[in-house]
């Protein structure tokens, strides 16, 4: 019996010792949800392939060389730009005071920030009007004093995506101070450090990760805007037009290679920054 022991230890002859064969892992998935799984995959990747087959590759660089198109890109690339940078001066605040202030209706502020999340985009573009607007709650008064219309202007478009867009940035941010450690604020406090110097040198390095994916994704949702941004600052050529607008107005033209490419440039645009905001971002240090 020994005898039998020791030779299964020691292995086939010069082969030295056999490693125990690791357990193989089961899946904690149900079967019975694989085929919905499936089904709903193929839905949502159908639509990504017809916009690539259809594409007129050949044609492409001349349809992204148009004059019409170069205008909507760059409208579109300085427009969401500009409404990133806004975002994150009034939503980094937002979050932070969400996420550490001690007042009552915190809750409802909270619910407030996030309805445009839910908005209708047209909607949105209609109240952005009865606030913004030359009769407007604030604009008729801006208006008579500086003579200045906000609506159908470039500084629309960027209001517009601003406000689409800035909760992405306020839910990220908030996530992030929330899961930020409080032990290495509350030791710089102990060390004589003002509320302001803690935040910014202690806090804001914890969640930058957080502040990034924000405005990463505030950006790439500010450059797909299209219901509120055409409700509040039209489709002007050479003026309001940006991207989502022009494919729409091709479209509506009869020129659907044109939207086609214009579309083709917006999910690549997506594509990428999704990818480099999981890899980097969301999941940071995870090797597959």
């Amino acid at each position: 019996m020994s005898i039998s022991t020791e030779s299964e230890r020691a292995g086939p002859v010069g082969g030295g010792a056999r490693p125990p064969r690791a357990p193989r892992e089961r899946s904690g998935i149900p079967p019975l949800l694989l085929a919905p799984a499936g089904i709903g995959l193929v839905f949502l990747i159908i639509p990504l392939v017809g916009l690539m087959v259809r594409a007129p590759w050949t044609e492409l660089p001349d349809q992204l060389g148009r004059e019409i198109v170069r205008d909507a890109l760059a409208r579109s690339m300085y427009t969401a730009s500009m409404a990133t940078l806004l975002s994150l001066l009034l939503g980094v605040p937002i979050a932070v005071v969400l996420a550490h202030g001690r007042f009552r209706g915190r809750g409802l502020v909270r619910a407030l920030v996030t309805v445009p999340l839910v908005l209708p985009p047209v909607v949105g573009g209609v109240a952005l009007f009865a606030a913004l607007g030359r009769r407007g709650v604030i604009g008729q008064h801006v208006h008579d004093w500086t003579g200045y219309s906000l609506p159908f202007t470039t500084n629309a478009v960027i209001i517009a995506e601003t406000f689409v867009a800035m909760p992405f940035l306020i839910i990220a941010v908030e996530g992030a101070l929330r899961g930020a450690d409080p032990r290495f604020t509350e030791a710089a406090s102990t060390l004589g450090a003002t509320r302001w110097y803690a935040f910014r040198r202690v806090t804001l390095p914890q969640v930058m990760p957080g502040i990034a994916a924000g405005a990463v994704l505030c950006w790439a949702r500010a450059l797909g805007e299209f219901g509120a941004t055409v409700t509040f600052a039209g489709s002007l050529e050479g003026r309001t037009m940006v991207m989502p607008s022009a494919v729409y107005r091709e479209l509506e033209a009869g020129h659907p290679d044109t939207a086609i490419a214009l579309s083709l440039v917006l999910m690549v645009i997506s594509v990428v920054v999704l990818a480099s905001l999981r890899e980097h971002w969301i999941s940071p240090g995870r090797t597959r």
